[in-house]
Protein backbone atom coordinates (compact mmCIF):
# COMPACT_ATOMS: atom_id res chain seq x y z
CA UNK A 1 0.00 0.00 0.00
CA UNK A 2 2.75 2.54 0.40
CA UNK A 3 2.59 2.76 -3.62
CA UNK A 4 -1.33 4.36 -2.66
CA UNK A 5 0.09 5.88 0.04
CA UNK A 6 2.50 8.22 -1.76
CA UNK A 7 0.54 9.12 -4.91
CA UNK A 8 -2.35 9.92 -2.14
CA UNK A 9 0.28 11.98 -0.53
CA UNK A 10 0.98 13.48 -4.25
CA UNK A 11 -2.83 14.70 -4.41
CA UNK A 12 -3.16 16.02 -1.17
CA UNK A 13 0.05 18.37 -1.91
CA UNK A 14 -1.84 19.59 -4.90
CA UNK A 15 -5.30 20.41 -3.33
CA UNK A 16 -3.10 21.94 -0.72
CA UNK A 17 -1.07 24.33 -3.12
CA UNK A 18 -4.60 24.89 -4.46
CA UNK A 19 -6.03 26.24 -1.36
CA UNK A 20 -3.67 28.12 -0.37
CA UNK A 21 -4.03 29.86 -4.07
CA UNK A 22 -7.56 30.81 -2.71
CA UNK A 23 -8.83 34.27 -1.71
CA UNK A 24 -10.56 34.41 1.22
CA UNK A 25 -14.43 34.18 0.55
CA UNK A 26 -14.95 37.70 2.17
CA UNK A 27 -13.43 39.25 -1.09
CA UNK A 28 -14.97 37.29 -4.18
CA UNK A 29 -17.62 40.40 -4.72
CA UNK A 30 -14.93 42.80 -5.41
CA UNK A 31 -13.38 40.71 -8.23
CA UNK A 32 -13.86 40.92 -11.82
CA UNK A 33 -15.15 37.52 -14.08
CA UNK A 34 -12.07 36.99 -14.89
CA UNK A 35 -10.48 36.26 -11.27
CA UNK A 36 -13.93 34.70 -10.48
CA UNK A 37 -13.42 32.00 -13.33
CA UNK A 38 -9.87 31.87 -11.69
CA UNK A 39 -11.39 31.11 -8.13
CA UNK A 40 -14.00 28.76 -9.85
CA UNK A 41 -11.14 26.31 -11.47
CA UNK A 42 -9.34 26.60 -7.85
CA UNK A 43 -12.46 24.94 -6.58
CA UNK A 44 -13.03 22.40 -9.49
CA UNK A 45 -9.56 21.43 -8.97
CA UNK A 46 -10.17 21.15 -5.60
CA UNK A 47 -12.80 18.58 -6.07
CA UNK A 48 -11.12 16.87 -8.46
CA UNK A 49 -8.14 16.24 -6.34
CA UNK A 50 -10.79 14.55 -3.71
CA UNK A 51 -12.01 12.08 -6.86
CA UNK A 52 -8.41 11.38 -7.69
CA UNK A 53 -7.88 10.39 -4.44
CA UNK A 54 -10.86 8.27 -4.31
CA UNK A 55 -10.48 6.60 -7.51
CA UNK A 56 -6.98 5.35 -6.53
CA UNK A 57 -8.54 3.92 -3.20
CA UNK A 58 -11.06 1.96 -5.98
CA UNK A 59 -7.99 1.11 -7.78
CA UNK A 60 -6.05 -0.07 -4.72
CA UNK A 61 -9.52 -2.07 -3.31
CA UNK A 62 -9.74 -3.83 -6.50
CA UNK A 63 -13.09 -1.87 -6.64
CA UNK A 64 -14.45 -1.19 -10.09
CA UNK A 65 -14.64 2.82 -11.22
CA UNK A 66 -18.67 3.89 -12.19
CA UNK A 67 -19.02 4.88 -15.43
CA UNK A 68 -21.92 6.51 -17.62
CA UNK A 69 -23.14 10.03 -17.31
CA UNK A 70 -23.24 10.07 -13.38
CA UNK A 71 -20.43 8.38 -12.82
CA UNK A 72 -18.84 11.98 -10.51
CA UNK A 73 -21.95 11.10 -8.24
CA UNK A 74 -21.72 7.29 -8.04
CA UNK A 75 -18.04 7.64 -7.52
CA UNK A 76 -18.99 9.69 -3.65
CA UNK A 77 -22.05 7.11 -3.11
CA UNK A 78 -19.68 3.98 -3.54
CA UNK A 79 -16.95 5.25 -1.32
CA UNK A 80 -19.79 5.33 1.70
CA UNK A 81 -20.99 1.83 0.23
CA UNK A 82 -17.53 0.77 0.70
CA UNK A 83 -16.69 2.25 3.76
CA UNK A 84 -14.15 4.65 2.27
CA UNK A 85 -15.38 7.55 3.43
CA UNK A 86 -18.60 8.46 6.29
CA UNK A 87 -21.51 9.80 5.13
CA UNK A 88 -20.68 13.11 7.12
CA UNK A 89 -18.20 13.54 4.57
CA UNK A 90 -20.15 12.62 1.35
CA UNK A 91 -22.29 15.22 2.80
CA UNK A 92 -19.82 17.75 2.80
CA UNK A 93 -18.39 16.93 -0.69
CA UNK A 94 -22.02 17.21 -2.03
CA UNK A 95 -21.91 21.20 -3.15
CA UNK A 96 -18.72 20.86 -4.47
CA UNK A 97 -19.77 18.12 -6.98
CA UNK A 98 -22.71 20.03 -7.31
CA UNK A 99 -20.30 23.06 -8.01
CA UNK A 100 -18.03 20.72 -10.53
CA UNK A 101 -20.79 19.90 -12.86
CA UNK A 102 -22.29 23.56 -13.02
CA UNK A 103 -18.81 25.14 -13.44
CA UNK A 104 -18.09 22.41 -16.55
CA UNK A 105 -21.04 23.44 -18.06
CA UNK A 106 -21.41 27.37 -17.42
CA UNK A 107 -20.31 29.87 -18.73
CA UNK A 108 -17.87 32.44 -16.87
CA UNK A 109 -20.57 35.36 -16.80
CA UNK A 110 -22.44 32.84 -15.01
CA UNK A 111 -20.49 33.04 -11.27
CA UNK A 112 -21.73 34.82 -8.90
CA UNK A 113 -19.60 35.45 -5.95
CA UNK A 114 -22.58 35.18 -3.63
CA UNK A 115 -22.86 31.62 -4.55
CA UNK A 116 -19.46 30.63 -4.60
CA UNK A 117 -18.28 32.46 -1.22
CA UNK A 118 -19.78 29.41 1.04
CA UNK A 119 -17.80 27.22 -0.77
CA UNK A 120 -14.70 29.05 -0.83
CA UNK A 121 -15.30 29.46 3.11
CA UNK A 122 -15.53 25.73 3.90
CA UNK A 123 -12.83 24.41 1.44
CA UNK A 124 -10.26 24.10 4.03
CA UNK A 125 -12.47 22.57 6.55
CA UNK A 126 -13.72 20.11 3.95
CA UNK A 127 -10.75 18.98 3.31
CA UNK A 128 -9.65 18.54 6.70
CA UNK A 129 -12.05 16.32 7.36
CA UNK A 130 -11.81 14.31 4.16
CA UNK A 131 -7.97 14.57 4.67
CA UNK A 132 -8.50 12.72 8.08
CA UNK A 133 -10.79 10.44 7.04
CA UNK A 134 -8.98 8.73 4.22
CA UNK A 135 -5.69 8.39 6.56
CA UNK A 136 -7.91 6.17 8.85
CA UNK A 137 -8.70 4.27 5.50
CA UNK A 138 -5.48 4.04 4.05
CA UNK A 139 -3.57 3.18 7.87
CA UNK A 140 -6.82 -0.14 8.07
CA UNK A 141 -5.28 -0.98 4.42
Amino acid sequence: MANLKEKVEAEFENIEHTLNEMPAYTQLSNLSILELAGVATLIHNFYNGIENILKQIFIALNLSLPAGDSWHKDLLNNAVENNIISSKAKEKLKEYLAFRHFFSHAYALDLYPERMEPLVERCEETYLFFKDEINKRIDKM
